[in-house]
């Protein structure tokens, strides 16, 4: 269904995909290894931009889940 869904728009408009993984680690998002393949695909015309930064929501969840660790 994602896929479809992403083929459809593909020309039309723009979708975007934000990931704290790089491309490579699209596959545990993906774990369907032909959808990541597909999905990889369709960014053939794409903008592909890695910040190389860690997601400060990211840093700040894992802070808040030591915090209620102790």
């Amino acid at each position: 269904m994602l896929f479809r869904a992403l083929t459809e728009r593909e020309e039309k408009n723009s979708v975007a995909i934000a990931s704290n993984e790089s491309v490579g680690g699209w596959t545990k998002t993906f774990t369907d290894p032909r959808l990541c393949a597909a999905i990889v695909d369709l960014t053939f015309n794409g903008t592909i931009i890695e910040t190389g930064t860690e997601s400060y929501r990211l840093a700040r969840t894992k802070a808040k889940q030591q915090g209620s660790d102790k």
